[in-house]
């Protein structure tokens, strides 16, 4: 289960310690897939991808030590962005000098772009941290829901069926499917939005 007693701002101070793993372990699993999907997106295979994720967390232990909260500026989401788009602009243009492939050069020129024409850049890294985001609250609350109750929402709102079949998979009126779907996305937005609170305070 995701840790949310302890805010994001405490996990990354703890980073500064190089020697807390689980820090670490804590870091990587609520960062890493956001990261890599957002890598993905940009068109680069599976094992590329890892690579560049690596590279983002490598550079993040370095330069944790000179993380200072500026909320004005974007805080940690924006400087854990600006490490990202640097790793991926570095693995473009090592891939430009053996040769570009396909859009390579496109990519690496996106990049490369002024902060004010990155909107579809900055549109997909806010996209993988929503995504991030619910996927963490949804670990947070599950275990804290009653199971028809969970099964009702994961059936109509993650898996796109109706509330008619969501309740005769599982026992339950339409309404109360309904219901069930409401509490559950209410609960839902309320950790979200601690999340967030918690991650640029």
């Amino acid at each position: 289960m995701a840790e949310s007693p302890q805010t994001r701002a405490t996990l990354l101070l703890r980073l500064r310690d190089r020697g807390d793993g689980d820090a670490w372990s804590a870091f990587v699993r609520d960062y890493g897939p956001m990261i890599y999907r957002f890598v993905r997106s940009r068109g680069l295979q599976d094992a590329d991808a890892a690579d560049v994720v690596q590279d983002v967390m490598r550079s993040v232990g370095l330069a944790i030590d000179r993380l200072d909260y500026q909320k004005e500026k974007g805080g940690f989401r924006a400087w854990l962005f600006t490490i990202t788009r640097n790793k991926l602009s570095t693995y473009f243009e090592k891939r430009n000098r053996m040769g570009p492939i396909g859009n390579d050069t496109a990519q690496h020129e996106m990049l490369g772009q002024a902060s004010s024409d990155r909107s579809e850049l900055d549109e997909q890294w806010e996209l993988e941290h929503r995504r991030q985001l619910a996927a963490m609250a949804m670990e947070t609350l599950k275990p804290t829901i009653e199971q028809k109750t969970w099964a009702a929402f994961e059936l109509t709102a993650i898996q796109g069926r109706s509330a008619q079949e969501a309740g005769e998979t599982i026992g339950l009126s339409k309404g109360a499917v309904y219901v069930a779907r409401s509490r559950v996305t209410a609960k839902l937005r309320s950790e979200i939005e601690r999340l967030l609170a918690e991650e640029e305070p």
